[in-house]
């Protein structure tokens, strides 16, 4: 077994280490991304991996200096293998695994990891690793991407300018029906539409959404209304999902009223409907999400808006790999609105088309807050 990294005493920041980085899913219309970007800061040092060899060769020629190999994230065996192989520091989870062992395997061994999944019970359950992590000087980062990732900055943000002292958030997320999304992430979403519906969902919310106008978003499952009532300790937590094409919309969760997806819930129907909604791309590749806060009779919101999620996901990842690679992280397990050097995250994402967006009080009126610096990033009370 490895030795644990070492860390600051004083602020059990791990100290930067020269390892390489595994992306696991490195392939995909995420983790390409991802491995793009950290091969071109970190030259040499980028393993792209996946069950696919082939598909790994084949993404790793295509990108200078990338290693690739075939890997079964779930295979412990041959996930020691690759990190051991390679001397791995940090591994970013660019696929959502079944459980968390995966995880734990990487953190016993003193290895960081970036996990993108998005799933509220995996998330938990790798929640209960923070002992291990600390005790091997090593880092998790949890909610990493769009939804979740930037919708919880966004929500410690307006958390922030209400106090720190929040009744209630409720996030809005609007997903372009026109990208071409990978088939993880398509099946992921079907899985949701198929879950049953709990008595706490509630009524399909109208929400104003910068450069779309109003909106009707649907309640859905997002891991953020579960996990920001524990990071930010906001007793209601509400998220809702809507699409840029109205009539996607309408359509997706007419259907699940009608309880079909339901109906199809086996692997065989998700895969089914998985492909079927491969196929359909109607809508524009934008995207939106926004967080407003409430605070007795106080209010605040901000939101922000860009193009091709999977790729805005794939740079998140790889920032929050370059902090953790820098030392910027503390040891132990976090979510990604629980570190204050994310805080700003969304204004470094500025020159990669994201704009950032909150009300400018008194009267309310939208305002862009992209071009300002860092002016108004949740610095007014």
């Amino acid at each position: 077994m490895s030795q644990p990294l070492p860390t600051d005493e004083e602020t059990r920041r791990p100290v930067p280490d020269p390892g390489r980085v595994l992306v696991v899913g490195g392939y995909g219309a995420v983790g390409v991304v991802t491995t793009r970007a950290l091969a071109a800061a970190y030259p040499g040092r980028v393993i792209v991996a996946g069950r696919d060899g082939n598909k790994a060769r084949r993404a790793a020629a295509g990108i200078a200096g990338v290693h690739a190999a075939a890997l079964d994230v779930t295979d412990p065996a041959a996930l020691v293998d690759v990190i051991e192989r390679y001397r791995v520091a940090v591994v970013v989870l660019a696929v959502e695994p079944p459980d968390s062992e995966a995880t734990r395997l990487c953190l016993s061994r003193g290895v960081h990891v970036v996990d993108l999944s998005a799933s509220a019970a995996l998330l938990e359950q790798t929640e209960q690793l923070r002992g291990l992590a600390h005790e091997r000087g090593a880092t998790a980062l949890l909610s990493v991407g769009l939804a979740p990732g930037l919708t919880n900055l966004l929500a410690r943000r307006v958390h922030d300018e209400l106090g720190g002292d929040a009744d209630q958030l409720d996030i809005t997320v609007l997903i372009g029906s026109g990208e071409r999304h990978g088939a993880d992430g398509i099946r992921w979403t079907v899985r949701q539409l198929a879950a049953p519906r709990s008595r706490i969902d509630a009524e399909p919310r109208w929400v104003e959404l910068p450069g779309y106008g109003r909106r009707r978003a649907h309640p859905f499952p997002f891991s953020d209304q579960h996990t920001l009532r524990r990071t930010l300790s906001v007793a209601h937590v509400a998220t809702t999902l809507c699409f840029d094409s109205r009539a996607a919309t309408a359509l997706l969760f007419g259907v699940r009223r009608t309880g079909l997806f339901r109906a199809v819930r086996g692997d065989r129907g998700i895969e089914l409907l998985t492909k079927i909604l491969r196929g359909i791309h109607v809508g524009s590749d934008g995207f939106a999400v926004r967080v407003d806060g409430r605070r007795g009779s106080l209010e605040r919101w901000q939101a922000v808006t860009g193009s091709q999620q999977s790729r805005v996901t794939g740079l998140v990842a790889a920032q929050v790999t370059g902090a953790i690679l820098g030392g910027r992280v503390p040891t132990g397990v976090h979510h990604i609105d629980e570190i204050d050097d994310f805080v700003h995250l969304p204004e470094r994402l500025a020159g990669d088309g994201l704009r950032v967006w909150r009300a400018a009080r008194p009267h309310g009126r939208e305002r862009d807050l992209t071009s300002s610096a860092l002016e108004g990033a949740g610095s007014e009370s």
